[in-house]
């Protein structure tokens, strides 16, 4: 959950279980952002978002992850949900600043159950604007999304069904 706050050789300032969980998303970042499908599902924002298109699909394919049916099969997904709060309420010494002033709100409004609904995913469109440099109209993105329902979940079918046994992986050499 913190690697995107953890930058570069920061990581090394985090116990071994941390700094492999930080490389562990390093390497599906980097396997996502060179992926077919998530290359074919940016262009759905591109021309609107041009570098934010990634950030965007993130969200999307977090949507998707949410809504399908062979995930979070054992305690469905607001179990998990609630799972990885604990679990992260255990850990919030190791919390980066910025991920600790946005974890309250992301466990009061669980985001991570609210990825399986449009208007959660739709809210979530809405912060990454937000949160981008240069960007204030997220109707767009809202409006892409709705419009490429299907084929932002065809990508991410693709893009799932490579990613996990990439993760698994990569998970066993760390």
């Amino acid at each position: 959950m913190i690697s995107d706050f953890v930058k570069g050789k920061k990581k090394f300032d985090y116990p071994g279980s941390i700094q492999k969980g930080i490389a562990l998303h390093r390497a599906i970042d980097t396997f996502t952002d060179t992926h077919e499908a998530t290359k074919e599902a940016k262009e759905v924002f591109r021309p609107a978002y041009r570098l934010y298109s990634g950030a965007l699909v993130d969200v999307v394919f977090d949507h998707f992850l949410a809504l399908d049916e062979n995930e979070f099969k054992e305690q469905g997904l607001f179990g998990f949900s609630q799972q990885a709060y604990t679990m992260l309420d255990q850990n919030v010494q190791w919390f980066p600043e910025r991920f600790a002033l946005l974890f309250p709100y992301m466990k009061e409004y669980n985001w991570l159950y609210n990825y399986s609904t449009r208007g959660g995913t739709a809210r979530s469109l809405g912060g990454v604007v937000r949160r981008a440099a240069y960007l204030t109209d997220s109707e767009t993105a809202i409006r892409l999304f709705e419009q490429h329902y299907q084929l932002l979940q065809d990508a991410y079918r693709q893009f799932w069904a490579d990613l996990k046994p990439f993760a698994r992986q990569q998970f066993e050499e760390l």
